[in-house]
């Protein structure tokens, strides 16, 4: 242990900061940076307040730019939601338009099949009846007179 005893030591020593101590160092910095200003008062101040137009003019331009942009954007949101819009309505127009002309074929086509079925029943009844007649014409002796019947 003698060979430590040569060396520097270091002696940490933990003691609660307090906010009082930041605000005495603060104003004491304060102090002196106004002891060694270079300029008076009346220039420090002038110089302060030109400061704050400079950035108050800079935050005004800024959100200038900001505000234009968000509009633009807004803008062309608004325009591309326009154009999508406008292709959504003619894709309904269109497929009303489709559904109008099927409708159609169809109920022409029903009324065709209803017209065929039509007219298949009635000369389904007129071959019907034409071999009813044929068949009663051949029962029936026509060349016998009449009167001669058997």
């Amino acid at each position: 242990m003698a060979d430590y005893d040569d060396l520097p030591q270091i002696v940490v020593e933990r003691r609660t900061g307090s906010v009082s101590s930041f605000l005495l160092g603060a104003l004491l910095g304060a102090g002196i940076a106004l002891l060694l200003a270079p300029r008076s008062g009346s220039e420090t101040r002038a110089g302060i307040r030109e400061s704050a137009l400079r950035l108050r003019r800079s935050a005004e331009d800024r959100l200038r730019q900001v505000r234009e942009t968000v509009l633009n954007a807004m803008d062309d949101v608004r325009d591309e939601i326009d154009d999508r819009l406008e292709i959504a309505r003619h894709a309904v127009e269109a497929g009303r338009r489709a559904a109008r002309e099927t409708r159609a074929a169809m109920e022409r086509g029903i009324r065709e099949v209803r017209e065929a079925a039509g007219a298949g029943e009635r000369a389904a009844r007129a071959r019907a009846a034409r071999g009813e007649e044929e068949e009663l014409t051949g029962r029936i002796d026509i060349s016998e007179e009449p009167g001669a019947s058997a």
